[in-house]
């Protein structure tokens, strides 16, 4: 494995191939993110956007091509093998996926105790370390229901940073969000790079925070990226299909 001053990415998808059923979703995905970085994937609906994620903890494998972790490849790995691979890997899904019947701090503390942590001091610790790093320290004792959507989502990401991935995946972390919780999301996803040189990969049709976000940005269209390089760049990108993905011109199409 490589070491942390390398300039090798942490993230290197070569040419990855993904077919479901008999759709081609991705057809050839090259993606390289360096450590520490937070690349945006953009793209209109159907692009393979959340496809392309999900081969990066090893959720879906590829029918062809080269997944690697942190110099690893990890597209042949068994179950057994991914295991410490995804305990590097944190993923926030889209919904937030938290469980309705445990409480904010059961939720929060589900990967310590798979991890095999037992003791209670310990884990009240880190969950309320995790807890207060979003600002919901004080409703650790809540349930999922009693919280708004954007309180949902950052329990949903104490639980995804409480054992300091040296990765995060973010799938539409701002979907459904009003503009406020929409900035404190921003902010957290801003704040994890900071302070732990998390490298970060986020899905997302909101703009705005993409230019806020992203160190640089990848553009997928038709399983294939067609654009790499900062937010300013893209703005600049003569591609006509680029240009109307961020002026939200849809020229009558359907």
């Amino acid at each position: 494995m490589k070491s942390a001053g390398d300039d090798t990415p942490f993230i290197d998808l070569r040419e990855v191939r993904k077919s479901i059923g008999d759709q081609e979703i991705l057809r050839g995905v090259d993606l390289q993110v360096g450590r520490g970085q937070t690349m945006v994937l953009l793209g209109g609906s159907g692009g393979g956007k959340s496809v392309t994620l999900k081969h990066i903890p090893g959720l879906m494998r590829p029918d062809s091509g080269e997944v690697r972790i942190d110099g690893q490849c990890i597209a042949a790995m068994s179950e057994r093998e991914l295991a410490p691979v995804r305990r590097r890997v944190g993923y926030l899904f889209q919904n937030g996926a938290l469980f309705d019947s445990m409480s904010v701090g059961q939720n929060v503390a589900f990967p310590l105790r798979e991890g095999g942590e037992r003791d209670p001091a310990v884990l009240l610790e880190k969950v309320t370390e995790a807890l207060d790093l979003v600002g919901l320290a004080e409703h650790i004792e809540k349930m999922p229901i009693d919280l708004s959507g954007g309180m949902r989502k950052r329990v949903a990401l104490a639980r995804a940073m409480i054992t300091h991935p040296a990765c995060m995946l973010y799938d539409e972390p701002t979907a459904g969000l009003d503009p406020i919780a929409t900035d404190a999301i921003d902010h957290l996803i801003k704040r994890m790079q900071d302070r732990y040189r998390v490298t970060s990969i986020v899905v997302t049709h909101d703009l705005k925070s993409a230019r806020k976000i992203a160190d640089r940005v990848a553009f997928l269209r038709g399983g294939r990226v067609v654009f790499s390089g900062t937010y300013a760049e893209l703005e600049a990108c003569p591609d006509e299909g680029i240009q109307d993905f961020l002026r939200g011109r849809s020229r009558g199409e359907l």
